[in-house]
């Protein structure tokens, strides 16, 4: 089923992008770009600085660009527009891998409490595509001529997200964290531990309302700043900072609402670089 949605959001990228070179007329860019994610969950304590360094894995992407300032069909520049010289479509797939801990105070108490925190490990694998809006404030056409080595820019946009987490703790011998076995090591209503199984309901891979490991999907609001810097006629350095907001807060597999500790869904912060090549 997801592989559909992953196919019709295809699908629609390149029927968009058929509409727009008829209308506009543009040429096209590639690239590849990687680098750490912090992934901000239900793991950990909220502005805890040991979560947010500690809760950080790794993405890639493979990103196309759009661009309107030059037409591939004819070798020339498009006509001169506001928009033409200063946005550009970005299309992208990306994958990152997030290995999930508990941190913080209460995680590093010793008592039960703590050490049933420190046990409960995750990861989440999550692929998303999707498309941004690229606005550059200086011209596109000075910056592809070699007028300046820079081109800031700031993006939004949004993402279909198809996410696989998963649950272990060491207080089992075999590592998984749904059975009768937990049973004893659940906690009551009071606790208000930021990362807690709340009860258990052994079926289609749930616990409670706390737990669900299932395969799930949902989207993803993205903004972003970043910078090109030229490094020749048909290439560039990109450098992006970017923020992607899931819909869900079932990314990371925990959700246990609802407890005042847990405001907001899941989000990450993804420091990127990557290299573009413009094709002719």
């Amino acid at each position: 089923m997801r592989a559909k949605y992953l196919l019709l959001a295809l699908l629609l990228m390149m029927i968009t992008q058929q509409g727009l070179n008829a209308q506009f007329g543009f040429s096209h860019e590639l690239g590849v770009i990687a680098g750490p994610v912090a992934f901000q969950s239900d793991y950990g304590e909220r502005s805890n600085v040991e979560t947010n360094l500690g809760n950080v894995g790794f993405g890639v992407g493979i990103v196309h660009y759009l661009n309107f300032a030059y037409q591939a069909d004819c070798n020339c520049y498009s006509k001169y527009t506001y928009f033409n010289d200063h946005f550009k479509v970005r299309n992208e797939i990306d994958f990152h891998i997030t290995n999930l801990e508990n941190f913080g105070p209460e995680a590093s108490d010793n008592d039960f409490g703590g050490m049933r925190l420190r046990a409960h490990t995750g990861r989440t694998q999550v692929l998303e595509i999707g498309s941004q809006l690229e606005y550059f404030p200086m011209s596109i056409r000075d910056f592809s001529a070699g007028a300046y080595k820079f081109a800031p820019y700031v993006s939004v946009g949004a993402h279909f997200v198809s996410f696989n987490p998963s649950a272990t703790t060491s207080l089992r011998e075999d590592g998984n964290i749904f059975g009768q076995v937990l049973n004893p090591f659940t906690t009551d209503p009071t606790d208000t531990g930021p990362a807690i199984i709340e009860g258990f309901n052994v079926g289609e891979g749930q616990m409670g309302t706390g737990i669900d490991t299932r395969v799930g999907d949902t989207w993803a609001i993205t903004w972003s700043v970043g910078t090109r810097y030229k490094l020749g006629i048909l290439s560039d350095l990109n450098i992006d900072l970017r923020w992607h907001y899931y819909t869900s807060n079932w990314v990371d597999g925990l959700n246990p609402d609802p407890r005042p500790v847990n405001r907001v869904n899941d989000w990450i912060f993804w420091m990127n670089v990557g290299y573009i090549y413009y094709l002719d």
